[in-house]
């Protein structure tokens, strides 16, 4: 990317905020530390921006952990990073997917690096992504993590990938076995499917701005050619036509404040669904990567929903219920 589009869609950031506002300011890729020194000169950009504005701005970053240059940990120290490292649990289910180029398995670096994260007491969140031929390593998975001092995963399905309802069922047995491991590594531990399920549950997720989602209104990704998307995960190869790509450009405009959730019609399909309010299947972006539309979700995103709440309650009260398969038949 350009140095001069990253630093206008910082400008356009900075001035669609609300007097003393607060800029979230993403490094997504991709490898974002491949272009470490870019990523530095935008931090510094956005500070000296925010502060002569009088707003705020932090930053996150995901990347795979195995870029070892020294502008690269000088981006993953930063204090006012929110930074994740890519591991999915166990080096095995890594290295199954994420290889050099050469084909060597990269979970020992991976793993170096968060080590040296650790040891130096940097925060760091795992983003551990789960696929069918992974599911039966989940719960081990989580364990190998804690055992690295791994306190903070984010767990997250592959929604490229194809799932079976066979898929659905193993997933609801892995989702119990790894809800009682956090239970039991409470409150040292997050995890974030089942952190969100409580606050969701307990009906605090209109209090917390982290479980909505800014789909094109509060949330704007800026491609390296300068064209916008509502969400960072569907840009793919940019193309000129893209189905969900934003009108404009980042050098045009004074602020991103023309796009409003009001444009994106609001989810109706699970309406009738008692879980309805602690789903997630709002989520726009992972509707439109599974069907094909901002609007619908698919069985998988349903059994995912259903089973992490039944997981919560079971790992909570300690009472397994009745099991039922939760087909995709079976859901919303």
């Amino acid at each position: 990317m350009p140095s001069e589009i990253a630093f206008a869609a910082i400008d356009r950031g900075l001035a669609s905020l609300a007097p003393s506002g607060h800029l979230d300011l993403s490094f997504f890729g991709g490898e974002p530390l491949l272009e470490s020194t870019l990523i530095l000169d935008c931090m510094a950009y956005a500070r000296q921006q925010a502060q002569i504005a009088d707003k705020r701005v932090r930053f996150n970053l995901t990347t795979n952990g195995t870029i070892s240059s020294s502008h690269g940990w000088q981006v993953m120290m930063t204090e006012e990073l929110d930074l994740a490292v890519s591991f999915d649990g166990t080096p095995q289910a890594h290295d199954r997917h994420r290889r050099f180029v050469g084909g060597l398995g990269s979970s020992e670096s991976v793993e170096q690096t968060l080590r040296q994260l650790i040891d130096r007491g940097r925060r760091v969140r795992v983003n551990m992504v789960v696929r069918p031929d992974s599911l039966g390593a989940m719960a081990d998975g989580l364990v190998y993590l804690h055992g690295l001092g791994v306190r903070h995963v984010d767990l997250s399905l592959d929604l490229w990938t194809r799932w079976t309802a066979g898929d659905g069922i193993r997933l609801e047995q892995s989702l119990l076995e790894s809800a009682r491991l956090w239970r039991a590594w409470l409150p040292e531990f997050s995890l974030n499917l089942f952190d969100a399920k409580v606050g969701a549950l307990a009906a605090l997720s209109a209090t917390c701005d982290d479980t909505r989602c800014g789909f094109g209104d509060g949330e704007i990704a800026v491609a390296p050619s300068g064209q916008l998307y509502p969400c960072e995960r569907i840009i793919g190869e940019d193309r000129a036509n893209h189905p969900l790509r934003l009108p404009g450009h980042a050098l045009e405009g004074r602020d991103f404040l023309g796009f409003e959730a009001a444009t994106w019609k609001q989810n109706t399909a699970c309406s009738d669904c008692l879980l309805n309010s602690a789903c997630d299947t709002s989520c726009r972006c992972s509707n439109f990567i599974r069907t094909g539309d901002v609007n619908r979700p698919d069985g998988l995103l349903c059994i995912l929903n259903k089973a992490a709440a039944r997981a919560v309650s079971e790992a909570f009260y300690q009472q397994p219920q009745t099991k039922r398969p939760l087909l995709p038949s079976q859901v919303c």
